[in-house]
């Protein structure tokens, strides 16, 4: 059963995105201007991941205002929220990349625990001023990851909403403190919260550490392609769009307290996604030997606590809120593997970081 909407967009109160200049942040920012008319605050601290260039083509749109900042600055949250007064809060802000979080797990905490603790403590405040109707409408939406259930064996039905967490590494096991975090703050303060808990993205502007675009660019330039173990290691893909259709979904009409599991339902191991992104260069751009990309995919030891598989049940978001994913992944993976190769110069900056000039 559909549940009717209880929160529609004001069009003239801004919405804040934390961590906007990101991957998902920048593809939610650009749907957003595309299919809704409220402005937005993009609130980003531009770590070496956040790319302002990825708005070039929205530049001139005086709905969307930037701030360099981090969301552990109360001073300057709150300053946001007080100016602005929006009407809700969407917290992308997030360092996300396992391999990173195993070197060095600090950042992870940092941001993913204690930055979502301060900007809960910000909204709550803010919150507990607004009168009214302002009061009624305002959201909190935590955007998060299916890697705080840990992993699934071969036989284990995907994960819902009610699966326990076992996070395995300190990325997940940070994501999963914050949700926590925003739970407790709905049930102890009454704030209106909402949680997402999606699979595994791909699409434009990925930032070239995470596996798709990673393959792309050291296939192009005649490097290695390395795979952790076995690569059998099997993940569900959902292309970004369809996430950003589902996050402005749960923000209109979700269930306040609630968590709605987002997916592709494209279960898929590893060696088979650098496999198809291989077989589409080989179609696309194919090498001047003739040969397949195939040819340079290499096994590498495997990284540890490398959770197996992660699997996503959409049933609830499905059945509730009326949310469909759109992509099947050959249709996802062909727009993204063109987006990259017709953004080149984009993707040499991003490796090179001098975006961040």
């Amino acid at each position: 059963m559909r549940v009717p909407s209880i929160y529609s967009h004001d069009k003239e109160r801004p919405i804040l995105v934390t961590g906007g200049a990101g991957f998902i942040g920048t593809n939610f920012i650009l749907d957003w201007l595309k299919t809704e008319k409220a402005p937005i605050i993009n609130l980003d601290k531009l770590t070496y991941a956040g790319n302002l260039e990825n708005f070039s083509s929205v530049s001139p749109d005086s709905r969307i205002e930037f701030i360099r900042g981090d969301i552990d600055d109360t001073e300057l949250v709150r300053a946001i929220l007080k100016r602005a007064r929006p009407q809700a809060i969407l917290n992308f802000a997030a360092e996300s990349h396992v391999d990173r979080s195993i070197r060095d797990p600090s950042d992870f905490i940092d941001t993913n625990i204690v930055g979502t603790f301060k900007l809960l403590e910000c909204a709550r405040d803010y919150w507990e001023r607004l009168r009214g109707e302002e009061g009624r409408v305002f959201r909190f939406l935590q955007i998060s990851t299916d890697e705080v259930y840990g992993s699934l064996e071969p036989s284990h039905h995907p994960f819902t909403e009610e699966n326990a967490f076992l996070p395995s590494s300190p990325y997940a096991a940070s994501k999963a403190a914050a949700d926590h975090l925003v739970r407790a703050w709905h049930k102890t303060y009454g704030l209106p919260v909402l949680t997402t808990n999606c699979s595994n993205n791909y699409g434009p502007y990925q930032f070239p550490e995470k596996l798709i675009p990673l393959m792309i660019i050291r296939a192009l330039s005649g490097e290695q392609l390395p795979i952790y173990g076995d690569g059998m290691h099997s993940r569900d893909w959902l292309y970004v769009a369809d996430h950003c259709a589902a996050v402005r979904t749960v923000l209109r009409a979700g269930r306040l307290g609630e968590i709605y599991n987002i997916g592709g339902r494209n279960e898929k191991t590893n060696r088979s996604i650098v496999l198809a992104v291989c077989a589409m260069l080989d179609a696309e751009i194919p090498r001047v030997d003739e040969k397949s990309y195939c040819e340079q995919i290499r096994s590498v030891q495997d990284r540890p606590g490398h959770d197996r598989r992660y699997a996503i049940d959409s049933s609830k978001i499905e059945s509730e809120l009326g949310w469909l994913p759109q992509e099947v992944f050959e249709s996802g993976l062909r727009k993204t593997v063109r987006w990259y190769l017709s953004n080149r110069d984009w993707l040499a900056r991003t490796t090179s970081r001098s975006h961040r000039e």
